[in-house]
């Protein structure tokens, strides 16, 4: 069974820092894009930071410098270090592994976590 389980969120306050996890399982990570996204009520799913299986990393310019995305292939996990967080990174953090998710298929997503940046 394909599955993405991320973890690591929370309430942290502002200044603070946080490491989301993504688990899968069911597929090997290492020929897949790993991404992470994140989304607020209202407005669309943006794109954070993303890892290519050539281990190419990048970067949404609002959290260049604050963010790290890194993979362990061997462990088929993916992590997101936040730091130096603000109140506008409040969001839930979604995870995707993308093989070919363009041509529809081999494209899989987490439930989702819940990071609140708060005073």
């Amino acid at each position: 069974q394909v599955q993405l389980v991320e973890s690591g969120g929370g309430l942290v306050q502002p200044g603070g820092s946080l490491r989301l996890s993504c688990a899968a399982s069911g597929f090997a990570i290492n020929s897949y894009a790993m991404r992470w996204y994140r989304q607020v009520p209202g407005k669309e799913r943006e794109l954070v930071a993303s890892s290519s299986s050539g281990l190419r990393m990048n970067y949404a310019d609002s959290v260049k410098g604050r963010f790290i995305i890194s993979r362990v292939n061997a462990k088929n996990t993916v992590y997101l270090q936040m730091n130096s967080l603000k109140p506008e990174d409040t969001a839930v953090y979604y995870c995707n592994a993308d093989r070919s998710c363009a041509l529809g298929y081999a494209c899989y997503w987490g439930q989702g976590t819940q990071v609140t940046v708060s005073s």
